[in-house]
């Protein structure tokens, strides 16, 4: 079944992947191994797991992947760790390129991002378009909300929206707010283990396993858009 899941994320992402692949054959000419900088969002929906076996029957290049936080790969590459930059934060590789660690950057895919939390929905945010109204009810009720606090792109993604919400989260950093300093997957799983809720990028969520009681309640607001880029 994740197989399945695996593949129709590919599918949909054909064309970035197209680029993704050769943007890994261009680099790797001189040598058969090659390290990615990359998101944990994106080894967490699997995406390894099903292209680089391909690549590696098909051209004899070994893809490394060193999946972090998008913060902490844009400082990996920075100090030369890595061939290829995968991540999604579109300023902070606006910047890496400005700067001149990277030639170039291309959109390479994109997903979305979604709140998730438990069927019960003690906030009451079910249904609701609008994600900075509802980390505001959120807050109002003090239900558990569970941060990566990672400063990785999908934190910067929320720590966004929660200037748009027009509230300041580190406040109660400790109580109903709750910071991980971990990946997409461990993030779920302990929002899961709470019954709290947190914000992930959907792909992650439709590979995610132990989903529990959470469901998706909020999607579609334009500012959950996330876009990937590919630097080199």
């Amino acid at each position: 079944m994740k197989k399945k899941i695996v593949r129709r994320i590919c599918e949909k992402y054909a064309l970035g992947l197209v680029l993704f692949v050769s943007t890994v054959l261009n680099t790797a000419l001189a040598d058969s191994n090659i390290i990615v900088q990359s998101t944990t969002s994106t080894k967490n929906s699997g995406l390894y797991d099903y292209i680089l076996p391909l690549i590696k029957q098909d051209t004899g290049v070994t893809v490394h992947v060193v999946a972090v936080g998008t913060g902490a790969a844009i400082k990996n590459a920075m100090n030369c760790d890595g061939d290829v930059l995968l991540v999604h934060n579109r300023k902070r590789e606006d910047k890496f390129v400005a700067e001149g660690y990277a030639k170039q950057r291309h959109d390479v895919m994109y997903n979305d991002y979604v709140l998730v939390g438990p069927h019960s929905d003690p906030a009451g945010i079910a249904g609701l378009q609008n994600a900075a109204a509802a980390l505001n009810k959120i807050a109002e009720s003090k239900s558990i909300f569970v941060s990566r606090g990672d400063m990785s792109g999908t934190h910067s993604k929320e720590r966004e929206l929660w200037k748009y919400a027009s509230f300041a989260p580190d406040a109660v950093s400790g109580k109903w707010y709750r910071q991980t300093g971990s990946g997409m997957g461990a993030t779920l799983n302990i929002a899961a283990g709470m019954a709290g809720y947190t914000l992930t990028d959907r792909a992650t969520w439709i590979s995610f396993g132990n989903k529990a009681d959470l469901d998706i309640l909020v999607e579609g607001d334009r500012h959950l858009f996330n876009p990937y880029g590919v630097m080199l």
